[in-house]
């Protein structure tokens, strides 16, 4: 059931407010308020899916009311009523936040299709909230030792820039990892994150998909496609394995960043993006521009900021967190009982050489939970985990 709250000083109004609403729906419920204050006081100790406010009001005005309650309760939306004479301030307070807006005397039809479309914009917002959890908890970032804990500060500090990032680390790592909290913590976290493989696009097609093509560039292009670039546009793009990229694509990168412009491959002409570039490579890229497989100056337009990602090996002190991550995730995925680890099986997994990292730590846990006992032991991992 929709609850609503209306605050309006005038009695008269207010009745009438209620009836309409309770009458229009058994799925409302309406409460009210007779002033300003009472009506914060009331938001302050109620949930509440809909606000109808009126902005001349004794004590405390609309205006006043509508920013204390952004600060409480900021996903609530306001339909604000207003006299013939605040017009001007009732346009003003959809600048604050304001859904919309309803004219004394209400019009019946116009009231409540606005009641409807603020109440299933509150629907969609909430459920956009409740994506993005499920969303970040897939990259949930697991460890509390000193190494996570400097790139969770670095990433803290870095997010809300734009600031170009390039991340470094061995295969496994959780180069990607990174990626997903820099921009989920950003300010564009509610525009697209385009992740491209460098490594995995042949090199006489990563232009295309970068860039996009127009029908006839090539053989099979039959019709204009827009590439990675324009996809991210008030995103983030994350050039995963950088340093597999052609030189010809890196050019076209360079100017991207350069110049915020990109044209897609058989044309000249140019698109305006606004894109966060995020880069990640598991090669030396200093090595490969003395060996002139990478442009030097294509490197110091994305290592602005650069995040060493630690292997395993450096980090043991997480493999506990990380062992009983992955037993839950696991668990609920197979749709298995929960298992746990003796204290043995964790330290002897602690002590292994973790060459492909928390990646290869994974694999290892899941095969353990599939054949080890309820309890897994000592001798499980010797036999399930051998290396």
């Amino acid at each position: 059931m929709s609850k609503i709250l209306v605050i309006e000083d005038e009695a008269a109004i207010r009745r009438v407010l209620v009836k309409i609403l309770s009458e229009e729906s058994e799925s409302y419920s309406v409460e009210e308020a007779e002033d300003g204050l009472k009506g914060i006081e009331t938001i302050k100790n109620n949930d509440y899916d809909l606000v109808l406010c009126d902005i001349k009001m004794p004590k405390m005005d609309g205006v006043e009311v509508l920013e204390a309650a952004r600060k409480i309760k900021p996903e609530i939306p306001f339909i604000m009523i207003s006299g013939h004479g605040d017009l001007d301030t009732a346009v003003n307070t959809m600048r604050l936040g304001a859904f919309d807006y309803i004219s004394k005397p209400p019009d019946l039809n116009r009231l409540l299709t606005t009641v409807r479309n603020a109440l299933d914009r509150k629907v969609l917002v909430v459920e956009n909230k409740k994506l993005k959890k499920k969303v970040s908890k897939n990259y949930e970032m697991i460890g509390e030792s000193g190494e996570i804990n400097t790139i969770k500060e670095m990433i803290e500090k870095v997010a809300p820039t734009d600031a170009r990032v390039l991340i470094t680390g061995s295969n496994g790592t959780g180069k990607e990892l990174v990626a997903h909290w820099l921009h989920e913590k950003s300010a564009r976290s509610s525009a697209p994150f385009i992740e491209v493989n460098c490594a995995a696009i042949p090199s006489e097609l990563i232009e295309s998909e970068l860039f996009g093509h127009v029908k006839g560039a090539f053989t099979s292009a039959v019709k204009d496609r827009a590439g990675k670039f324009e996809a991210a546009n008030k995103g983030t793009i994350f050039l995963d394995e950088i340093g597999d990229m052609s030189l010809s694509a890196q050019a076209k990168v360079l100017r991207a960043l350069q110049e915020s412009k990109i044209s897609r491959v058989g044309t000249d002409k140019d698109i305006k993006v606004d894109v966060r570039v995020v880069a990640a490579t598991n090669k030396d890229l200093k090595k490969e521009i003395e060996e002139g497989n990478f442009r030097e100056d294509l490197y110091h337009r994305l290592a602005v900021i650069l995040i060493q990602v630690p292997s395993l090996n450096d980090r043991r002190d997480d493999i506990p967190l990380l062992i009983e991550h992955f037993t839950k995730k696991i668990a609920e995925e197979q749709g298995m009982a929960g298992k746990s680890f003796s204290s043995k099986a964790i330290d002897l997994l602690k002590a292994y050489d973790w060459t492909g990292n928390i990646r290869e730590l994974r694999n290892v846990v899941e095969r353990l939970i599939i054949l080890g006992g309820q309890e897994v032991s000592e001798d499980d991992v010797k036999l399930f985990a051998s290396k």
